[in-house]
C-alpha cells in the first residue's frame, strides 16, 4: 500500500516516518512482516510440486511490496519506479543438504549450549550482532562441494541464518553479501525436521535491506560463508 493508500485509511502519511519508533510504524512494520511470512508459507506450498512456480511468485509479491508497502526498504522516492532484478532461475542450485551439527559446548554465562561457536557477526551500520555457529551444510555445487556455516541469531526470537558472498559481489551484486536463510525474518523455505535437512535455494538468495538503503543495519556474511564462485541465481542489483 502506498502513501495514498494510508491516506485513504485516515491516516496522514506525512505524520510518521518509517523507522521512527512510533505506534504506526510499529504497525505497519507488523503489517510487512505477517506479510513477509505468508508469502514463505505460499511459497513452501508451491515449491513442493513446482520450484519455478513458487519462484515466480516469491519474485512478484517481493517486487510489489517493495514498490508499494510504507516499510519497504527501497526509499521512498524510488518506490513508484522500483522494478526487481534477477538472476535467471538455475535448478541445479536448489538442494536439501542435511545440517552437520558443530560440537555441543557447556552452556555458561558466555553462550546458550546452542552448538559451537558464539561469535559478534558484523553489521552494516559498523556495530556487531550475536550469532550461535550451529554447524554447517556441504553444499555439492556444479563446480564442486563447498560448506556454508549455518547460525542462530541472537536476537529477535533467533532463528536460522545463512548469509553468504560470491564472486558477483560488488558488481552485480550487493557488496557484503546476500542472504539465503534468515528464518527470524520467516525466509525459510523448510526442511525436514526428522532427517536433519534443510532446503536451501539459492534462486530465492536476496539482498538485505542495506543493499537499497543505507539507513538499514543488516548482519554481514562472515568469512567462513565466501564462497569462490559466482552465485548467478537469486535477486541482482545490476
Amino acid at each position: 500500500m502506498d502513501a495514498q493508500g494510508v491516506r485513504a485509511q485516515g491516516v496522514r502519511a506525512q505524520d510518521w516516518e518509517p523507522g521512527d519508533g512510533s505506534a504506526m510504524d510499529r504497525t505497519w512494520l507488523a503489517d510487512w512482516r505477517r506479510r513477509i511470512a505468508a508469502l514463505y508459507v505460499e511459497v513452501r506450498e508451491l515449491a513442493a510440486a513446482d520450484p519455478g512456480t513458487a519462484l515466480h511468485h516469491w519474485r512478484a509479491v517481493r517486487e510489489r511490496l517493495f514498490r508499494e508497502h510504507p516499510e519497504s526498504p527501497v526509499p521512498a522516492a524510488e518506490r513508484g519506479s522500483f522494478r526487481a532484478r534477477h538472476f535467471d532461475h538455475d535448478p541445479t542450485l536448489r538442494f536439501v543438504v542435511r545440517l552437520e551439527a558443530d560440537p555441543p559446548r557447556e552452556a555458561g554465562p558466555a553462550g546458550s549450549g546452542l552448538g559451537g561457536l558464539t561469535l559478534e557477526l558484523p553489521v552494516s551500520d559498523g556495530q556487531a550482532m550475536r550469532f550461535d555457529r550451529v554447524g554447517h551444510v556441504d553444499v555439492p555445487f556444479p563446480a564442486g562441494e563447498r560448506s556454508l556455516a549455518v547460525y542462530w541469531m541472537g536476537g529477535y526470537a533467533g532463528g536460522l541464518f545463512v548469509p553468504f558472498r560470491d564472486a558477483t559481489n560488488g558488481r552485480e551484486t550487493y557488496g557484503a553479501g546476500r542472504y539465503a536463510i534468515d528464518a527470524a525474518k520467516s525466509a525459510d523455505l523448510g526442511g525436514d525436521a526428522a532427517a536433519g535437512t534443510i532446503i536451501l535455494d539459492l534462486n530465492f538468495a536476496f539482498q538485505p535491506s542495506c543493499a537499497f538503503d543505507p539507513r538499514w543495519a543488516c548482519p554481514l556474511a562472515p568469512p567462513d560463508n565466501r564462497l569462490d564462485l559466482e552465485i548467478r541465481a537469486g535477486e541482482r542489483l545490476a
